[in-house]
């Protein structure tokens, strides 16, 4: 008889091999693997982040006790997974996930709670970032590091010329205040041990007797000239003018006057005897310049500016009243109500009238080459008040006389 039974099938469990990234790549991993290939180290990111590198290195390990302020956290983590071109809201999820770390809102309860007091470290552990041996932290500057060898014997050649002068100047002094004996043939003698009654106060020659051998008393001579104080008997007075108070303008200089001006003038400035030459007066080598004079023959009223604008002259004038146009480097400027009563008068010339009978003109240029350009000569038998006054006398016209018929 052949019996069937039922036998289980062994459960065999499939054991897959592992490869070299079949393990769990945390956090902390994958940031200090894309900081290592920035090239970056925490003194790097401390530095261009803002953020201390020991907050850095407790990212990478996933360790919210160390930062002091817990509401900062997420801050800095989304901001060092942004500098690491990582997901920020991932790569905060991921820590909170790692680290067991929970963000509390404003009310809660952990929020305002105290803050956690951290146990002392064991023993055995060490802070990286106090530890001096550290690679990325860098050590202290010893108190010689900074110490040049070439500075000190600079130094010491400096501090040996300063010694150098100062025992040189030392040396200079002492031989200044030392005061050195010579023997002389004469022993010299105190002139307080003389006896003043035997004659020691007087010379010898007045005392007549030898009282000490071999001693000549100075006289009294002697003794005044040596205290009398180095003074001139007559001071010496130079004047402070002394090369001026020498001119004298009656004897030359072109301003000086003339022997027609004054009669005996050579006779009365001789020097010791001896006659001056007479000065010349002064010479103008040049014409003068032909000026422009006004002339009103007719009540006008007229104003004459400069050419900065500043008025010259300005009134009303009358019949037989002239004015003279001061020379300046830019010519002056004409305004008049009554154009047909002034006249302008250049070198002996007369030129005009400036413009019609009862007309305002304005902006007239008073120089000579603008006045005998524009302008011709007056006629005076165009005018009967021109003519009038040139009969008169009172204008010099030439070709007038008392003969001649005006209009």
């Amino acid at each position: 008889m052949i019996r069937r039974g039922f036998r289980r099938a062994k459960h065999e469990e499939i054991v897959e091999p592992t490869g070299f990234d079949a393990f769990e790549l945390r956090l902390g991993d994958l940031m200090r693997g894309e900081r290592a290939t920035l090239g970056k180290s925490l003194l790097d990111v401390q530095r261009e982040l803002k953020i201390k590198a020991a907050y850095i290195a407790a990212i990478e390990n996933s360790d919210p006790t160390a930062f002091d302020t817990p509401g900062f956290i997420a801050g800095y983590v989304r901001s060092y997974a942004r500098y690491l071109n990582m997901d920020p809201d991932w790569a905060f999820d991921t820590f909170c996930t790692e680290s067991g770390f929970a963000t509390a809102h404003g009310m809660s309860e952990q929020a305002s709670g105290a803050k956690p007091v951290k146990s002392a470290p064991a023993p055995f552990e060490k802070d990286i970032f106090a530890t001096p041996a550290t690679p990325f932290v860098p050590a202290n500057d010893t108190m010689f590091a900074s110490v040049e060898p070439r500075a000190v014997g600079s130094l010491m050649v400096l501090l040996a010329l300063i010694g150098g002068l100062g025992y040189g100047g030392w040396t200079v002094l002492q031989e200044v205040q030392k005061v050195q004996l010579a023997p002389v043939e004469n022993t010299p003698t105190v002139i307080a041990d003389i006896d003043p009654l035997a004659g020691g106060g007087l010379g010898a020659a007045t005392a007549g007797v030898d009282v000490v051998a071999g001693f000549d008393a100075p006289t009294t001579e002697a003794l005044d000239r040596l205290y009398r104080p180095q003074a001139l008997d007559a001071p010496v007075l130079v004047p402070r003018d002394g090369p001026i108070a020498t001119l004298d303008p009656r004897q030359g200089g072109v301003l000086a006057p003339t022997a027609q001006e004054r009669p005996g003038l050579l006779a009365e400035a001789a020097v010791d005897g001896a006659p001056l030459v007479e000065p010349t007066s002064v010479q103008v080598t040049e014409p003068a310049r032909p000026g422009v004079q006004l002339v009103a023959v007719r009540d006008a009223w007229v104003r004459v500016r400069s050419a900065d604008g500043s008025v010259i002259y300005e009134a009303v004038m009358t019949a037989g009243d002239t004015f003279d146009v001061p020379q300046t480097e830019e010519p002056a400027t004409l305004r008049i109500g009554e154009s047909g009563a002034v006249y302008f008068a250049v070198n002996g010339d007369h030129y005009g009238p400036v413009g019609p009978r009862g007309q305002v003109t304005s902006n007239v240029a008073l120089s000579v080459e603008n006045l005998t350009q524009v302008y011709a000569q007056a006629d005076p038998a165009a005018d009967s008040d021109f003519c009038g006054l040139a009969q008169q006398g009172e204008i010099q016209v030439a070709g007038i006389s008392s003969e001649f018929v005006c209009p």
